[in-house]
């Protein structure tokens, strides 16, 4: 039987044969290697035992190939570059060659300002890749663990999963919305002035199902309050807060130019803005996808437009 050649040689002995072969100087290939003279010897040496043939003879000029050495570096030259153009191409990225389906889940909170944003930019960039924009819910989290969804942004989850990143895109600062007319007419709070108006709060599901994070904030600081409607529907609390004194705790993402009949008024605590964090949550293992970093970079990019506009 035949030795196989192949599997019992070290590949990287390979890249010293052909820089051998285009510099035909031991000298000259220990510089482009960045290892000694001894060291290309030794590997010259492993060659010649393992093809058993000399491989290359020396002569006035340097080294001259033989030509078994030759004939195989012109059968695997094409190859050695069909691979250094596939591990090449492996870190390049260019969204024109996405070609799949993008599924990312928003919370309620960027629903306002991300989809027409993100749709715009993914036709022009990745006219190929479909994009599928749905709001987050409770089973976001397993759909991003089994793959289903790409990635999901919202408010940071206290998830005890480790399988799930979740960097942090951007801080928004705390306002709430009420609307025209409303017995509230100062264009900066303290909690204590909502004292007795009834909160309208945005579900935003996976986040805060159970509770409303503007009562828990009042409850800690003893300030009267009741929660008068809660829906995951953005809309919906729009329209209750535009007939009633109700307020819609949210932030500067909330494009209060595309909603006449509302204001906004910015919520501070001790003279200071109140902030919270948006975070893109995706597996860990996609952690270093460079369509998942191009996503990111676009969503951070539009939030932070958007934020700078209130």
């Amino acid at each position: 039987m035949a030795k196989d050649l192949f599997h019992t040689l070290d590949l990287n002995l390979l890249k010293t044969f052909m820089i051998l072969m285009q510099e035909r100087n031991m000298r000259k290939a220990s510089q482009r290697l960045l290892v000694s003279q001894p060291a290309i010897s030794q590997a010259l040496q492993k060659l010649r035992n393992h093809f058993d043939d000399e491989l290359f003879v020396k002569v006035k000029t340097g080294l001259e190939p033989t030509p078994f050495a030759e004939s195989l570096a012109n059968d695997i030259t094409p190859l050695l570059d069909g691979l250094a153009s596939a591990v090449n191409r492996s870190h390049q990225f260019d969204p024109i060659e996405v070609d799949i389906k993008i599924r990312i889940a928003l919370a309620p909170i960027t629903m306002t300002c991300l989809p027409g944003f993100l749709f715009e930019q993914i036709r022009i960039l990745a006219p190929n890749a479909q994009l599928e924009l749905v709001g987050w819910s409770n089973s976001t989290v397993d759909e991003i663990l089994k793959g289903e969804t790409l990635m999901g942004i919202n408010y940071e989850l206290l998830l005890a999963n480790k399988e799930i990143y979740a960097p942090k895109v951007l801080d928004l600062k705390g306002r709430i919305f009420v609307r025209e007319g409303h017995p509230v007419t100062k264009s900066h709070v303290e909690p204590r002035d909502l004292s007795g108006y009834p909160i309208a709060s945005l579900i935003s599901p996976g986040w805060n199902d159970k509770f409303s994070y503007a009562s828990e904030l009042l409850t800690e600081m003893g300030i009267e309050h009741t929660i008068g409607f809660r829906s995951e529907l953005v809309m919906a609390i729009i329209d209750v807060v535009k007939h009633t004194d109700m307020y819609l705790p949210h932030s500067n993402l909330f494009p209060i130019e595309q909603f006449p009949g509302l204001r906004a008024v910015d919520l501070t605590i001790n003279g200071q803005p109140q902030m919270k964090s948006v975070h893109c949550h995706i597996h860990v293992r996609n952690r270093n996808n460079p369509l998942v970093n191009w996503l990111k970079g676009l969503i951070e990019m539009a939030l932070i437009d958007e934020s700078n506009k209130h």
